[in-house]
């Protein structure tokens, strides 16, 4: 199937704005990069999770709190995620954290909602280099601590890195996505 082909749906649980920010910069550089492709946007405190499961490609935003604690509406909707139909899915992960402030939780909700994505059968895409990152642990990381299992944005302290990280992934991800 072509990239063009695909429903990708992208949903998000944002508190200060900024995880909701990069998710709409993701929708874009999808949209420049792909031509035809559209990235449907929604906020999970307004839309239910099950809504995830009419889309061939998913991609989930998810930002750490204080010391490694999930978003709000993540959290409340957590219990719901271990019932969704994703089997055969492909996923992308994206999470905002503070790398400087909560250097031992350093996007660890992002680690958290992969490993709770990954028991339904779902293909990630999307792994992200840990280059340029200065922080202590980490459960978002893979790959003998290589690789954080989605792209990792710390507009706290790496504001200026946002946008070439969105842009380089939203092309990794698309890559990966037309290879399979």
């Amino acid at each position: 199937m072509s990239i063009q082909a695909l429903k990708i749906g992208l949903f998000y649980g944002s508190t200060t704005c900024y995880t909701e920010m990069a998710a709409e910069k993701i929708q874009i550089q999808i949209h420049e990069l792909a031509k035809m492709s559209k990235v449907d946007l929604f906020d999970i405190k307004d839309t239910h999770l099950k809504e995830s499961e009419q889309y061939d490609v998913l991609i989930f935003g998810i930002s750490t709190w204080d010391f490694g604690e999930l978003q709000e509406d993540w959290e409340s909707s957590w219990q719901d995620i271990k019932d969704l139909n994703l089997t055969g899915k492909k996923v992308a992960l994206y999470g905002l954290g503070d790398q400087f402030g909560y250097a031992d939780w350093f996007q660890d909700a992002l680690g958290m909602l992969h490993d709770e994505l990954a028991v339904l059968q779902c293909e990630f895409v999307g792994y992200w280099p840990n280059v340029g990152y200065e922080f202590n642990h980490s459960k978002a990381l893979v790959a003998e601590n290589s690789f954080f299992v989605g792209l990792s944005l710390d507009d706290e302290n790496q504001y200026d890195l946002t946008e070439q990280r969105v842009e380089e992934w939203s092309t990794q991800i698309l890559a990966e996505l037309d290879a399979i």
